[in-house]
């Protein structure tokens, strides 16, 4: 029988998600796409494939205690603090690791980010299930492809290559973030979005890890021969992404398509795509009321939001602070914060 661990990456704050994002209640802890958070959703979509005892969590320090006590079920030292941020080469290399130390090298491992939206929860399963079928044929790096359902020029793409069969296929290259036009092209030539969802045997990764990424491979030697901790790894690695460091430098890295209404949830504008909305395209969470008005995304708690004749709006209220943008100025935040004052912007 094969053994399946999950990883589960739940880092990072998400400050596209300002005000209701700080560093005490990150992304991945907010009720987004559900009524839930997000990390639960992510949870309660792994667990007909793998049990609480194994599935991992990687975060940051400060994340510990709420992440154990939203996920009571996955035991205490199965949430892993990362020491520093270290990128996801050096993430999934420590998970790679601490799977292959509990169930072997060939553990199948299933990593995915927590902070995601899928539609179809058993399409996904089901594309997971053929990714681990196609890691332990092949001993490839497992990658799924979303079909795209539009030319978004904010994911990253894959180039499907040869095919080996039952849909599985080389990856030929990834590329970056395109313009628009070129993701126009792509889209048109049957590219693949990079989702980051990741299935490969454990000893499968780490063999790769070794042959082509020095960034890491050192301190990896070290924690193997037992001269070297957790804390020591990650402060001795050079940070790296899994893409750049090991997918982009390997040949054994595959692809299947997925299709199952995935949607990386990066900033307010795109809770229009994975809320209900309102016969008027409105998604909104919270008391809200809303007349002659369309498009609009609107998240409040405790405070009650009446629209009226608007359009295309982001509008988050939350503890007396209100931020009013648009959909489309909704994905750079970052400007806006950096403006504000320190008191204003890291109100918790």
């Amino acid at each position: 029988m094969t053994t399946i661990w999950a990883v589960v990456l739940a880092g990072g704050v998400g400050s596209r998600f300002w005000p209701l994002s700080t560093p005490e209640r990150p992304k991945q802890l907010l009720p987004l796409a559900t009524d839930t958070p997000l990390l639960s959703d992510a949870l309660t979509r792994l667990t007909p494939m793998v049990p609480a005892e194994r599935t991992l969590i990687l975060t940051n320090a400060t994340l510990v205690a709420p992440i154990r006590d939203l996920a009571p079920a996955i035991p205490a030292e199965n949430v892993i603090a990362e020491p520093r941020p270290a990128g996801t080469a050096a993430a999934l290399a420590w998970a790679a690791y601490e799977v292959a130390r509990r169930g072997g090298a060939d553990a199948v491992m299933i990593s995915i980010h927590a902070d995601w939206a899928v539609g179809d929860p058993d399409g996904f399963r089901d594309a997971l299930a053929q990714a681990v079928a196609a890691a332990q044929k092949h001993s490839g790096l497992v990658t799924v492809g979303i079909v795209p359902s539009r030319a978004d020029p904010g994911f990253g793409y894959i180039e499907p290559g040869k095919e080996l069969g039952s849909g599985v296929r080389r990856v030929r290259r990834f590329v970056e973030k395109p313009s628009v036009e070129r993701a126009q092209e792509m889209w048109a030539e049957g590219y693949l979005w990079n989702s980051g969802i990741f299935v490969w045997r454990a000893g499968d990764f780490l063999a790769e890890v070794r042959a082509h990424t020095p960034e890491i491979a050192g301190a990896l030697a070290e924690v193997e021969r037992g001269a070297s901790s957790m804390e020591q790894f990650f402060a001795t690695v050079k940070p790296v992404s899994v893409d750049v460091g090991v997918l982009e430098r390997s040949s054994h890295v595959l692809v299947i398509p997925g299709d199952f209404g995935w949607d990386d949830i990066g900033t307010w504008g795109a809770l229009r795509r994975v809320r209900h909305a309102d016969e008027c395209g409105n998604a909104s969470s919270g008391d809200v009321h809303a007349l002659d008005a369309s498009g609009n995304v609107v998240h409040t708690e405790g405070n009650s939001v009446v629209l009226y004749g608007v359009h295309d709006l982001v509008v988050v209220a939350r503890d007396g602070l209100v931020l009013v943008t648009t959909v489309d100025r909704s994905t750079d935040l970052k400007t806006l914060l950096d403006s504000l004052p320190a008191g204003l912007r890291d109100r918790k």
